[in-house]
């Protein structure tokens, strides 16, 4: 099967520094792909490579184009990659005094022609991408008006009226009610054929994403110089093995099963102190 995006050989800068070095990975086609690391790792930087937001320094990034082959991101105008992915960062650069109904509706900019927006087609799209995220009854009110998570709920709604295949998203669950964090991620599981996102909760990571990519440090690193791009890819279970979790989150964990649900948690405690008494 073709993937739905892939990396090869891909190195990146950010700020003057490497931040990604010689990454390879496929995105399947029609899967949930979550990316892990610590804080500076390269998380964000790895995701904007993949949305085409960022260019490698080196290296090349491709997506479907859906003829059974692969195409340099690249080579795609951005109104064209906007129609086949949707990306949502961290932090919304959205103007404050638009209302709700108005960001929401940007995300349908790439999908229409200008003379074709407003109608109630559209309304009806932009209502229902509201409506997913427990908004749609707060379409006129003024964004800079809205709590944080309200805010990010309606960032995310934009994403969604994009109605992309591709969708990828950074941090998704920040500011967000644990409700909320479930729910959110079933409703772009559900209307994304291929979802990304980049995760700091590592029990959400193993329970909700068919695979994981760790993005870590190179051994012995003090975390500033040294990225050492993907150090592990596969099911969750593996990625968030204990061994990981300790050589690259600096904790000890353990996953156990809950009591009643087809499913595993990842429990968290302080790294063992292994030094002599």
């Amino acid at each position: 099967m073709t993937p739905a995006l892939r990396l090869h050989d891909v190195s990146a800068r950010m700020g003057g520094r490497t931040v990604l070095r010689g990454v390879d990975l496929d995105v399947a086609d029609g899967s949930r792909l979550g990316i892990v690391g610590v804080n500076g790792a390269g998380k964000t930087t790895l995701l904007r490579v993949l949305a085409g937001v960022l260019r490698p320094s080196s290296g090349t990034a491709l997506i479907a184009d859906g003829r059974g082959g692969l195409i340099d991101l690249r080579r795609l105008p951005n109104r064209e990659r906007a129609r086949q992915l949707a990306y949502v960062p961290q932090e919304d650069v959205t103007t404050s005094e638009l209302r709700v109904g108005e960001m929401v509706t940007l995300g349908r900019v790439p999908q229409t022609r200008p003379w074709a927006r407003g109608g109630r087609a559209e309304r009806d799209l932009v209502l229902d991408a509201l409506d997913a995220v427990g908004l749609a009854g707060r379409i006129d009110t003024v964004a800079d008006q809205l709590s944080g998570g309200e805010r990010r709920r309606a960032v995310l709604a934009r994403g969604l009226a994009q109605q992309c295949p591709t969708v990828l998203l950074d941090e998704p669950t920040n500011h967000l009610d644990v409700a909320w964090q479930l729910d959110l991620l079933e409703v772009f599981a559900t209307r994304a054929r291929t979802l990304v996102a980049t995760v700091h909760d590592l029990d959400l990571a193993l329970r909700f994403f068919d695979r994981l990519a760790l993005v870590g440090w190179r051994a012995g690193s003090d975390r500033t110089s040294e990225p050492a791009g993907i150090v592990a890819v596969g099911p969750p279970a593996e990625v968030l093995g204990a061994h990981h979790v300790e050589t690259h989150f600096g904790v000890g964990s353990v996953q156990v099963p809950h009591p009643d649900l087809p499913q595993h948690h990842l429990l968290i405690h302080p790294r063992k102190d292994t030094s002599p008494a």
